[in-house]
């Protein structure tokens, strides 16, 4: 019998209000006084046995230790993008079909524009994506995939942003790059691809890897979990080692445990509750459920350009359980938003303020 261990923080506060004995969370602004531990063994994965204790306490359980140093060092940098703190991602969808924003941004030049806005607003990265992966999407071919985000990737590296490409083509990614692209996000965790994870690793740019149980075509179709945080914490602690062998070292990973992609809203929940789960892998933590049908569905089914109060709600959510990357469409609410969290937070207010 293999009996699997897994430590959650709790009890996570700004430093200022913090015991003796709590941890940084991630090297962040956030610290933990307590840590749940759950324990399950494989042959019943369903069943899982969870205590919450100080961190005191935790010091002195068996597997515990080797977690609290992953939970709580520093993370590396990411395409010169500090890990210390919750970051925005500004969503730039140049598709015609996205659930969100479909067809808003398919000429460049709009699409630039409000990639310019966003940098202006307070992104410190931005994500260019050519093919829709929203349930049901049908994958779009390379040749047009590229001829929607290389102009705009082009164009905003040389405007002097920090440019992501939304992809799981190689061939995009080497394009994307060779336009000024620093980072991919991968909704496939590089698996839609057989050429993806060697070409990240030749390319020496991070990489962001997500969960996606399914296809976008088949991922809503009854998804399944035993515990979904536990469960998706494995899959993605195995995709990462599958990085590290390919020649991808863990200080260029990030990690999206893939809000929306074949969950329920129930998962979807549980996910962002226990997200601080995701920084024993010691990679930088990515959530992304700006405007997701999840948000929705928690409400009076908005559709998605009022489901604003909802996207900032679980943003808020994700920076106190330590996510460094918030993937948003509204950038400036947002920025907006997370100023006034960290401030009430860790009590730092900046000079602008006085």
């Amino acid at each position: 019998m293999t009996q699997r261990i897994y430590v959650t923080p709790v009890a996570v506060t700004g430093r200022h209000c913090a015991a003796e004995s709590a941890l940084p969370l991630a090297g962040g602004p956030l610290v933990f006084g307590a840590a749940e531990v759950a324990r399950r063994d494989d042959r019943d994965p369903a069943t899982v046995e969870r205590e919450t204790r100080a961190v005191p306490d935790l010091m002195r359980l068996d597997g515990v230790p080797d977690w609290l140093r992953a939970l709580s060092a520093p993370r590396a940098a990411l395409a010169g993008l500090a890990m210390d703190g919750p970051g925005i991602m500004g969503v730039i969808n140049v598709t015609p079909d996205s659930f969100s924003d479909g067809g808003e941004r398919a000429d460049a030049d709009t699409a630039v524009a409000d990639g310019r806005a966003m940098w202006e607003a307070g992104a410190e990265i931005l994500d260019v994506g050519g093919e829709s992966t929203r349930p049901g999407a049908e994958p779009v071919p390379p040749d047009e995939e590229l001829r929607r985000v290389i102009p705009v990737v082009q164009r905003l590296a040389e405007a002097g942003c920090r440019v992501s490409i939304d992809t799981r083509n190689a061939r995009t990614m080497r394009e994307a790059v060779a336009a000024g692209a620093c980072m991919v996000n991968d909704v496939t965790g590089l698996s839609g691809d057989p050429e993806a994870m060697e070409t990240v690793a030749e390319l020496g740019v991070p990489v962001c890897v997500m969960h996606m149980q399914g296809t976008p075509q088949t991922m809503q179709q009854n998804p399944q979990y035993a515990d979904a945080a536990l469960d998706i914490y494995d899959a993605l602690a195995a995709r990462v080692a599958d990085c590290e062998r390919a020649g991808i070292p863990r200080a260029r990973i990030a990690v999206d445990p893939g809000f929306g992609f074949g969950k329920t809203p129930a998962h979807n929940m549980a996910l962002v509750n226990r997200l601080a789960l995701f920084q024993g892998l010691g990679c930088p933590v990515l959530l992304g459920l700006s405007r997701k049908s999840t948000l929705a569905r928690l409400s009076r089914g908005e559709p998605p350009d009022r489901r604003l109060p909802g996207s900032l709600a679980g943003a808020l959510a994700g920076a106190q359980r330590g996510a460094q990357i918030l993937r948003v469409h509204d950038v400036a609410e947002t920025a907006q938003a997370l100023a006034v969290w960290r401030a009430a937070e860790t009590l730092e207010i900046p000079e602008t303020a006085a």
